[in-house]
């Protein structure tokens, strides 16, 4: 399967240049491999563990808005902190 047989619904997904499209279908390039950034706790983008901005920069994201969704998203009832805390112990820690 090459990337010309991706879904549309995949092909141009905001910030993610196409990694996520490509990994979701198994079609990793050389260039997609070289551009892929492992999912770990940022050192310098970091306000309490750095969860938010490894999030942001494993899909090219701004953290700002990261961390805003994040912030919103604590106000609807759900486990949003435990998974936050979750993610604090699982994300390694950016070398």
């Amino acid at each position: 399967m090459s990337k010309q047989e991706i879904p549309g619904a995949f092909r141009g997904f905001p910030g993610c240049q196409g990694r996520v499209a490509s990994a979701a279908w198994g079609v990793l390039t050389d260039t997609d491999e070289e551009a892929a950034v492992k999912l770990t706790r940022s050192r310098d983008q970091k306000m309490i563990a750095g969860v938010c901005g490894g999030i942001a920069r494993h899909f090219g994201w701004d953290v700002t808005k990261v961390r805003l969704v994040f912030v919103v998203s604590c106000l609807l009832p759900g486990p949003q902190v435990l998974l936050y805390l979750l993610l604090w112990i699982v994300m390694p820690e950016q070398p």
